[in-house]
């Protein structure tokens, strides 16, 4: 018999203490004892949360854009380093399981950041360090590529858990691949997107990505999604007043916990800084599961057949490190 925990998850929606990776480290630090405190045995905080998001690809020219560029790219994590080690402590001593993302220094090249989840164990084991596949339009200015080596579920305390960032969450081949691994803990973390097109509604896309691939994996999802604080528009927007409009615009933030039915367990949280709880039985994956089973016997594997490179990929490779 599959252990199948029930459990609270707790959904982080907050702003960074924007490229003051320290400052945002100690943020995240007090919120994880925060929902410990509740008594959360998951946490998931949003999209490069340490330490923040590159708006000024969506607002500046690239070459007004970077100075910006190298501004985050000294703010930004290594791993393994010493901001991770403080997030590993604090997940060991509150006990929880932790997904959070961070801008992730390049080890080989100054024109290296990663869009990067980590995945650390109530232990405090990194479990996984997942690069975003592919940095979304304006982002590509600023984020490399990620490979397949790190498309994998976690087997945790909580289940087995499985993390994607923003729209890789549209991506089904990538959703596919952790479902086909056993996920039934999804993690989906997310920025405010105030700068998209203005008929795209930002919380309702989050939430109708998670229903998806909740309904579609008969799993539970926990949604993790920033806001845009007062600092952020101040430092980008500065003194053109559109930009100011376009970063305060509302419903551009969604956080959650959706069901194996698709819809949320709780009452999800837009735009306001908060967290959100809910508790999660993984026992409820099992009937949805009968009905439709796309991993198992709801599929055709002699018909459909999915190839994942999961090999890293590196700049260089040396005779010598093969002997």
């Amino acid at each position: 018999m599959p252990d199948l925990p029930r459990f609270t998850a707790a959904a982080v929606q907050a702003a960074p203490v924007y490229l003051d990776p320290a400052a945002t480290v100690d943020k995240a630090v007090a919120l994880i004892q925060e929902a410990a405190g509740h008594g959360a045995e998951l946490v998931v905080f949003p999209e490069v949360f340490v330490p923040g998001y590159p708006y000024w690809n969506w607002t500046m020219t690239p070459v007004q854009g970077s100075p910006w560029y190298e501004r985050l790219y000294r703010a930004a994590v290594d791993v393994p380093g010493p901001y991770v080690d403080t997030l590993r402590a604090a997940a060991r001593q509150a006990g929880v399981v932790l997904v959070i993302g961070v801008n992730e220094r390049g080890r080989h090249s100054l024109g290296v950041l990663h869009n990067t989840l980590l995945i650390i164990g109530s232990d405090g084991e990194l479990l996984g360090v997942h690069r975003k596949l592919v940095p979304t339009w304006a982002e590509k200015l600023t984020w490399t590529q990620g490979d397949g080596s790190s498309l994998k579920v976690h087997r945790t305390a909580i289940g087995p858990l499985g993390a994607l960032a923003c729209g890789e969450n549209t991506n089904t081949l990538a959703r596919f691949t952790l479902l086909a691994q056993g996920e039934l803990v999804h993690a989906a973390s997310y920025i405010a997107l105030p700068v998209a097109p203005e008929d795209y509604d930002m919380a309702e896309a989050i939430a109708l990505r998670a229903a998806a691939h909740c309904f579609e994996g008969k799993l539970f999802t926990v949604v993790s999604c920033s806001t845009v604080s007062p600092e952020i528009i101040d430092l980008i927007a500065g003194d053109d007043q559109q930009v100011r409009k376009q970063l305060a615009r509302p419903r551009n933030a969604l956080s959650g916990i959706f069901g194996p039915d698709g819809r949320p367990v709780t009452e999800p949280l837009v735009d306001e800084e908060g967290i959100v709880y809910a508790e999660i039985d993984l026992g409820r994956c099992i009937q949805p599961k009968q009905m439709h089973d796309i991993v198992g016997h709801y599929n055709r594997f002699d018909v459909f057949r999915l190839h994942v490179d999961n090999r890293p990929l590196r700049p260089l490779t040396l005779t010598d490190e093969e002997a």
